[in-house]
């Protein structure tokens, strides 16, 4: 449950927010009278800053996103359909930039992270600055009978009263919108959150125009929706593991820089994980970490959990005693202990439990973890120290047959420290016989 609430927390901020916020304030008389200056010059600050982050952060994702936003924002403001026959010029490239504008969010969502000074970016832009000139193609005379399929009815049983967009423009938004979730609810990467809410905040600016709406206003919702998830995604690459989500590395070093002399460290090893690594290959291995990995969080309490490196998560305690964690840690243990995993086919593991129920054909996955745990001895034991306690430790609660706590006794000998008083990674291989 509480990986089920994390996971919609991070559905929801910040691009649900932004767009909760813009339907509040910019809709028609959302804003009084002196709020609108600012709000006029709302779309500039968002693209000049999306386009120079984009571009400092080497993401051309964002930046064409944001060509595309601009495309559609002023081909609505120059050309509006107006009250005319469907088939006017207006209301092709209407129907044009409606089916073109979620397919362009969709295939940006999909391509891999490119800097646009790279040959991929470079190709990509023409490909976005050309659809403008496909749709004036569109409207004229000669092209009369595509511009009339892209109006067409795909069901003449569905009502459609209630919007002005073609049934094949309202496809488009609603296949986005699936597939970008189901990517979302897949790999949890804020960029399709971000990607997500865009689409939602543009179906709005294009839906909304035939009601007075600005489609400017919502269309800069949009960007700053992406412009605020690439720096959530940066951050999170940056400071988070990028196969569990956990904090990495980056996020270790701050939090043992304020540790003071008091603290508990725990390091926790998945007892099965290199069996199953050997026996199914190394995807297996990969997303039973990606499985236990927020659990493990869920479970820690007050201990914040890094991944360093390797196969163990590194749990730190601080201003605790050992004694004081043992409630949070005999929680991980349970919690991981009572997860069900099977894998199903070749590399495919998923969770079982309340409705989900196990097939024939699938392996269980049984899974416990051994930790090793030590406590600071002050001033005179250096993180080093404690670190090797701990996974010395914790090879001690394998060697006994796993899914226990073992507490590790910190030397007391500061000839013996290592020379890196500030600490280092340890690998599980220094304890092995």
């Amino acid at each position: 449950m509480s990986s089920l609430k994390k996971s919609l927390f991070d559905f929801l901020v910040p691009g649900g927010l932004i767009f909760l916020a813009a339907m509040a304030l910019l809709r028609p008389h959302g804003l009084p009278p002196w709020v609108q200056g600012p709000v006029h010059a709302f779309p500039f600050v968002v693209l000049a800053f999306g386009l120079f982050f984009g571009w400092y952060l080497s993401s051309s994702r964002l930046i064409l996103s944001l060509i595309v936003l601009s495309v559609a924002d002023r081909g609505l403001a120059l050309l509006p359909p107006a009250d005319q026959p469907g088939e006017s010029a207006h209301h092709v490239m209407f129907s044009a930039l409606a089916l073109l504008l979620p397919l362009n969010l969709m295939a940006l969502s999909l391509i891999k992270e490119e800097a646009m000074s790279s040959w991929r970016g470079a190709v990509r832009l023409p490909l976005v600055l050309i659809q403008p000139v496909l749709v004036l193609w569109l409207a004229q005379p000669g092209q009369a009978w595509i511009a009339h399929s892209l109006q067409q009815p795909l069901l003449p049983v569905l009502n459609t009263s209630w919007t002005a967009l073609p049934q094949l423009a309202l496809l488009a938004f609603s296949g986005a919108v699936c597939l970008i979730g189901i990517r979302f609810a897949l790999n949890r990467n804020p960029l399709d959150s971000g990607i997500f809410w865009t689409v939602i905040a543009s179906f709005v600016a294009v839906q909304g125009f035939h009601h007075g709406w600005m489609p400017t206003n919502f269309f800069s919702a949009a960007g700053l929706i992406l412009f605020v998830t690439l720096l959530q995604a940066s951050h999170q690459e940056i400071y988070r593991d990028e196969l569990t989500g956990v904090p990495g590395k980056v996020a270790y070093d701050q939090a043992v820089a304020g540790l003071g002399n008091k603290y508990v460290l725990a390091v926790v090893g998945i007892d099965q994980l290199k069996q199953y690594g050997n026996q199914h290959g190394k995807s297996v291995s990969e997303q039973i970490l990606r499985q236990i990995a927020p659990k493990i969080m869920a479970a820690a309490g007050v201990g914040k959990v890094h991944r360093l490196a390797g196969e163990e998560f590194t749990v730190l305690f601080p201003k605790k005693s050992a004694t004081e964690t043992l409630v949070d840690l005999g929680a991980i243990r349970k919690v991981v202990e009572e997860t069900q995993l099977y894998l199903r086919g070749r590399d495919r593991v998923w969770e079982g439990g309340g409705a989900a129920r196990a097939k024939s054909r699938d392996v269980a996955l049984p899974a416990t973890v051994s930790i090793g745990v030590a406590e600071s001895g002050g001033a005179r034991s250096s993180l080093a120290l404690v670190t090797k306690a701990a996974y010395r430790a914790l090879y001690e609660a394998k060697g006994e047959g796993g899914n226990r706590v073992k507490r590790g006794a910190v030397s007391a000998d500061v000839h013996k420290v290592l020379s890196d008083a500030t600490g280092r990674i340890v690998a599980y291989s220094e304890f092995e016989p």
